[in-house]
């Protein structure tokens, strides 16, 4: 047994961790005081790092005039956009190549060519195609939230017991009915894995998308705050994207706990 958690088994025999929270967060106050000391030391230049009060001043004065919330909201849009759609083709495409051999067949080279291209490179074409507007950072994102989440979902899915689908089909299911009461249930562990991978991809892009191609957005003040030599901003906003991150995972996490119920 060690420190970090503690291992029980519930009701249904299953193991369940329980995460020491109290160490988690001491050691994020932890970070955050070297990085005081640090910006009040005087070794390194206000310029180049302040002190983490110093942001969290410029963070309440954005608050407070609500500078922060357009950009804040901006971005949401997007990567709520952005991530639905990817992953819902991601979803549907990997349920599809992992249980359909011919699908597998026509997708896999697809996907194994496609996959390595970085995403923000292909920006500049999907301006191109669909303006400077919303369209073009919708589609980069799901572009890059697509890709995890088609690779975990076929991984998932071809890691189904065999004996379980054709128990199903002896009992005289249909191939839709097979994915929707065997295949899905027992993919939701892999599914929710490329999930947390895509929401991470999506907020890299939505900073990048935004340096790149946008007048509002977390991305565009961090950028904007760069080019001002506005430090205690540019961090700031960088929290900000760093909170955003942290959310995101806590709500995938819950859901995958009430979904799964016997995860950690």
């Amino acid at each position: 047994m060690t420190t970090r958690q503690k291992v029980v088994k519930d009701k249904t025999g299953f193991l369940v961790r329980h995460h020491n929270f109290l160490v988690s967060w001491a050691s994020v106050a932890v970070a955050l005081g070297l990085w005081e000391v640090l910006g009040r030391s005087g070794l390194v230049p206000p310029l180049f790092l302040p002190g983490f009060s110093a942001v969290l001043a410029s963070g309440y004065e954005m608050v407070a005039n609500g500078e922060i919330f357009g950009h804040l909201f901006a971005s949401l849009w997007r990567i709520g956009w952005g991530f639905f759609l990817g992953a819902g083709a991601g979803i549907v495409t990997g349920v599809a190549v992992g249980y359909f051999q011919l699908a597998d067949d026509i997708a896999r080279p697809l996907v194994a060519a496609t996959y390595p291209i970085p995403k923000i490179a292909i920006l500049p074409l999907l301006i191109l195609w669909l303006g400077i507007g919303e369209g073009s950072k919708v589609a980069v994102i799901a572009l890059g939230v697509f890709f995890p989440v088609v690779i975990n979902v076929r991984a998932g899915v071809r890691n189904v017991d065999p004996l379980l689908i054709k128990a199903a089909l002896s009992l005289g299911s249909g191939p839709f009915n097979v994915i929707r009461r065997v295949i899905l249930p027992m993919t939701l562990p892999m599914m929710f894995a490329g999930l947390k991978l895509g929401v991470g991809i999506a907020l890299l892009l939505v900073v990048t998308a935004e340096m790149i191609a946008a007048d509002k957005g977390i991305g565009f003040l961090i950028l904007s705050s760069a080019d001002l030599m506005q430090t205690t901003r540019l961090l700031f906003g960088i929290m900000v994207v760093s909170g955003l991150g942290i959310s995101f995972a806590w709500i995938l996490d819950r859901l995958e706990q009430l979904l799964i119920p016997w995860r950690e």
